[in-house]
């Protein structure tokens, strides 16, 4: 058994180097190890961050209803299980953003700031996510300081026994 995961993990390969721009497509997949202008962390350090006061920052896009729904179906969103604390701004991880999600992700992101205005931003979504690296790279390319990337997200979060909370999409106003 031992072998098996040590063979599937080397079966991933190297992390893919950081793109120029934003990753437009194919958004779950294997993700860089780096970051250029951010800090990328590792789950213990994001529990650091989080036990300091970090700001966490949640982008994980928010499922839509599928289009070939039957007419008067009840659609009921699945749950998001999310860091403690952390706010969850919804589809601002794509590759282009509309002008209303770019404008809902800079409110998202002054507000937190705002209320604690030393603490760095922990930006995240689920392990292999480029939502949460495009997030945190258009931050970074706004002037935002003290952006981190945490690349294993929730999953890694979860795996690592830490507690997780029922998250509510923040509201656009």
């Amino acid at each position: 058994m031992g072998a098996l995961l040590l063979l599937a993990l080397g079966a991933a390969g190297p992390a893919p180097p950081e793109p120029e721009g934003y990753r437009m497509e194919a958004f779950r997949a294997p993700t860089p190890a780096t970051l250029q202008g951010a800090t990328v962390v590792t789950t213990a350090e994001a529990e650091r961050l989080w036990r300091a006061g970090a700001i966490l920052v949640d982008v994980l896009p928010q499922p839509r209803a599928p289009k070939d729904l039957a007419p008067g179906t009840i659609f009921r969103l699945p749950p998001r299980d999310s860091l403690p604390g952390a706010t969850w701004l919804v589809d601002v991880g794509y590759g282009a953003l509309a002008p209303q999600t770019e404008a809902y992700f800079r409110r998202g992101l002054d507000r937190a700031r705002s209320e604690r205005p030393d603490q760095p931003i922990v930006i995240f979504c689920e392990r292999d996510c480029w939502m949460s690296w495009n997030a945190a790279k258009r931050a970074v390319a706004w002037g935002y300081k003290g952006i981190h990337w945490y690349p294993d997200g929730t999953t890694g979060w979860r795996e690592a026994g830490l507690p997780l909370e029922r998250a509510t999409p923040a509201p656009e106003e």
